[in-house]
């Protein structure tokens, strides 16, 4: 089964489907991400947290799923065994777990790498759901519904690194706002993300600070990084075009300097 989504506000951390804020399901995890390193042949262990943050007990269906990312970063979680899916590697604690009025449970989970493994970047979600649905009220109908969370969790596999390249450039709008971006490919063998110090001046001669997205960009893949500009004084400027941006964009161990004109 597939399902689908969005990851804006998410940055592939805690990913809520709406049926989550319902009542019944007040599930909250930590950390809401892993990214895990280990060697051909180890095991690595982790654990996440699961909260219940409501007055009454919480029982919970806990699994895994493989999950791709789409152009707009939408996560698909895909319940069904993919081709080269890593998740026979993974074990968990147990497969449903009750947690009480506002506790907290330790859940461990552990992925042992095959020994034969290669370069690569191990990629899974573990998936918390409510075991009983809950009631939401929508156009006066009561609707069972199921809240669910995604927790992703990346294993670096011996020495996988990103190599990213960026070629561009682009105008993008963004929740209504346009700004600088950069298309991005990954040639390595784990994923990526972008950070540094960027700065730049618009049409009109105002200077900005420039912060680039940080979704991942998965290995052999293309992607968008986002560049929001902010000021000391307002974190959601209308930009003048053409702008300028310079600065240096940092992943891994790696830097490559910025000197571009958007138009």
């Amino acid at each position: 089964m597939r399902r689908s989504f969005p990851a804006f506000g998410a940055v592939l951390g805690v990913l809520l489907c709406a049926a989550a804020h319902a009542q019944g399901f007040a599930a909250q995890v930590s950390p809401p991400r892993f990214e895990l390193a280990a060697k051909p042949g180890k095991t690595v262990r982790s654990v996440i947290e699961v909260s219940n943050r409501s007055t009454t007990p919480g029982r919970y269906l806990i699994h895994t799923a493989d999950w791709t990312l789409s152009p707009d970063f939408t996560v698909n979680f895909l319940d069904e065994l993919q081709p080269g899916s890593c998740r026979p590697w993974v074990a968990i604690e147990r497969p449903e777990v009750v947690v009480p009025a506002n506790g907290i449970l330790r859940y461990r989970f552990e992925v042992s790498v095959p020994a034969d493994t290669s370069a690569g970047e191990c990629r899974f979600a573990v998936m918390i759901e409510g075991a009983d649905p809950s009631i939401a009220t929508s156009n006066g109908m009561n609707l069972p519904v199921t809240g669910r969370i995604g927790v992703i969790v990346y294993v670096n596999v011996g020495d996988a690194v990103p190599d990213l390249e960026f070629f561009g450039p682009r105008i993008t709008t963004l929740y209504g706002q346009r700004i600088p971006t950069l298309r991005m490919h990954n040639s390595g063998e784990a994923h990526g993300r972008v950070s540094g110090f960027l700065t730049g001046t618009d049409s009109n001669g105002i200077k900005y600070d420039f912060t680039p997205s940080d979704f991942p960009i998965l290995p052999h893949e293309e992607s968008e990084v986002f560049l929001t500009p902010s000021t000391p004084t307002d974190e959601r400027p209308t930009l003048a075009f053409p702008v300028t941006v310079r600065g240096t964009l940092e992943w891994a161990d790696h830097k490559t300097a910025l000197d571009q004109l958007f138009e």
